[in-house]
This record gives structure tokens, sequence and C-alpha cells, in this order.
């Protein structure tokens, strides 16, 4: 049975924690931040959580394979 290789776009998006959690960056942090309060952008530039269980999964399953 062949190598099952791992999504190369899904290790840069996301990263998982030794827990198991896994984290992505927050979208529309990279350009117009001139408009956006300060309160927002420190906010944006934190990576958060995934927390649906189904997106989990997935994700999961391609960065391990």
């Amino acid at each position: 049975m062949p190598k099952v290789k791992t999504k190369k776009i899904v290790t840069k998006r996301f990263k998982m924690t030794k827990t198991g959690k896994i984290f992505h960056r927050v979208q529309g942090a990279r350009h117009l931040r001139s408009k956006k309060n300060k309160t927002r952008q420190r906010r944006q530039d934190k990576p958060r959580e995934v927390t649906n269980a189904k997106y989990i999964r997935i994700v999961k399953r391609y960065l391990v394979s």
C-alpha cells in the first residue's frame, strides 16, 4: 500500500499542539489594518483554536497522514 502524503497546504494553515488542539490564523488580519481598531488588530494577531468537531476531524486526518 502506498504512503499517504500529508496535504501541504493544511500544514501551512493549521498547527496542532501536543495535546491535539488545532490553531489557525484569523482571516482579514494581513491588510487594510488602518481602518480596524487596535483591539480588533490585537485579537486578529493571535492564532485562534478550531472548535468545530467536524473540521477538527478533517484537519487532523490531513495533518497526521
